[in-house]
C-alpha cells in the first residue's frame, strides 16, 4: 500500500522529470520540495514506489523516472486542473472567434491546441451519422440532369447533380420523389445510405434505371454526412520531442496516418466525470500502435450532429495538467460557440 507521503514523492518525481528530462534522485527532491524529511526517508518512499512499479531506474545507480503505471496513478490523483491563464482563455476566444466557418474553425483549433500544448493536436469532424432525413428532394434541371436535394432534421442540405443515362419529364419525376421519400424518409444517415444502395423496386419497370441513378446519387450524399475523418496539426512537435520515445517515432507517425485507429480510440475514451478529459498513457495505447505514447482527449458537440472529440498525441513524458486544462478550455470553447451559433 502507497502512503500520502510517497504518492507525493512520485508527484514531486514526475514534475521534476517532465520540467528535466532527467532521472529524478532523493537528494534532488529534498533540495527541491519542502517535505520536511531525509534524503534517506525519501529513498525508502521511492524503493517503495518502485517496487509497486511506479517508478523505475532506466540506468543502473542513477535517479527514477514514472512508468506508464506511474503516469496513470499521478493522473488519477490529479485533485484539480490548473486552470489556463487569462491571456491563453483571451487568446482561445480571440484566435478562434476569427473563423468564417466551421471548416476553418477547426483548422484553427488543431493549430492552437498544438501552439497551448506543444503536442501533436487532433479534431474529429464533427458527422451528421444521427441526424434523420427529413425531406428528400429531386430537381429537374434538364431533361437528362436532376439536382438531388438531401435535407436533414437538423437542416443541413447537401446538393449534387446526377446525370440520367435517359431522359425524365416532371410527372415521371414527381413519382419518384415520392418512392425515394419512402425509402429514405426518417431514417438516420447510416440507415439511409444503405437502403438507397440496396435493391430497389421501382413502381414503373420502364423507370426503375432513372431511379437507381437518382439513389445512388442520395446515398453518396448521405455517406458524406456521416463520414469520420481528423484535422491534424503540430506534427512537427512529435520530431521535437524524438527522444521521449525509446524507438524511432516513424511508427508512431503511420500509426496517426492512419486515421481510423485514432478514430477507434477516440471512440473508446469516455471522458472522466471530473474533469470532462479523458486520458489513455503508454501501455493502454498499445493496441493500437501508440504504445509510447499519452492521448488526451475531450468531446464537444454541435446541435444535430454526433458529439465530435479533439486532443492530443505526445510522449508519456509530458504536462498532463497543463494539457489537459488546455484541451478542456478549447473544447468547452467549440461546444459553447457552435451550440449558439
Amino acid at each position: 500500500m502507497v502512503s500520502e507521503r510517497s504518492l507525493a514523492v512520485l508527484r514531486a518525481i514526475v514534475q521534476d522529470y517532465v520540467a528535466s528530462r532527467e532521472p529524478v534522485g532523493s537528494k534532488s527532491i529534498v533540495e527541491r520540495h519542502a517535505f520536511g524529511v531525509s534524503a534517506a526517508t525519501i529513498r525508502n518512499d521511492m524503493a517503495l514506489l518502485e517496487e509497486e512499479e511506479l517508478i523505475a531506474a532506466p540506468h543502473t545507480s542513477s535517479g527514477r523516472i514514472p512508468t506508464d503505471k506511474g503516469y496513470r496513478v499521478f493522473v488519477d490523483q490529479l485533485s484539480e486542473i490548473r486552470p489556463l491563464s487569462q491571456a491563453q482563455r483571451q487568446a482561445i476566444e480571440t484566435f478562434l472567434g476569427e473563423s468564417s466557418d466551421l471548416d476553418e474553425l477547426l483548422a484553427r483549433t488543431v493549430r492552437l491546441i498544438s501552439q497551448l500544448t506543444k503536442q501533436l493536436a487532433v479534431v474529429q469532424y464533427p458527422s451528421f451519422g444521427s441526424s434523420r432525413v427529413r425531406h428528400v428532394e429531386v430537381v429537374q434541371l434538364a431533361p437528362d440532369r436532376v439536382l438531388c436535394v438531401l435535407i436533414t432534421d437538423s437542416g443541413q442540405v447537401e446538393q449534387r447533380l446526377a446525370m440520367l443515362e435517359q431522359p425524365v419529364d416532371e410527372e415521371t419525376l414527381a413519382g419518384l420523389r415520392v418512392r425515394l421519400n419512402e425509402i429514405a424518409g426518417g431514417r438516420t444517415m447510416t440507415e439511409a445510405a444503405e437502403a438507397l444502395s440496396g435493391e430497389i423496386a421501382a413502381t414503373d419497370p420502364r423507370h426503375a434505371e432513372v431511379l437507381h441513378t437518382l439513389a445512388a446519387t442520395l446515398a453518396e450524399q448521405a455517406r458524406v454526412q456521416r463520414q469520420d475523418r481528423l484535422v491534424v496539426a503540430g506534427a512537427a512537435n512529435l520530431v521535437r520531442t524524438e527522444e521521449d520515445f525509446a524507438g524511432s517515432i516513424l511508427a508512431v507517425i503511420e500509426a496517426i496516418e492512419e486515421q481510423v485507429v485514432l478514430l477507434r480510440l477516440f471512440g473508446e475514451m469516455a471522458a472522466d466525470e471530473q474533469h470532462s478529459v479523458a486520458v489513455r498513457i503508454g501501455r493502454e495505447n498499445a493496441p493500437y500502435g501508440l504504445g509510447e505514447t499519452s492521448v488526451v482527449s475531450s468531446s464537444f458537440a454541435i446541435p444535430g450532429r454526433d458529439v465530435s472529440r479533439l486532443g492530443i498525441v505526445g510522449p508519456t513524458r509530458m504536462d498532463y495538467s497543463q494539457t489537459m486544462a488546455a484541451v478542456r478550455a478549447v473544447a468547452r470553447y467549440l461546444s459553447r460557440t457552435l451550440g449558439e451559433n
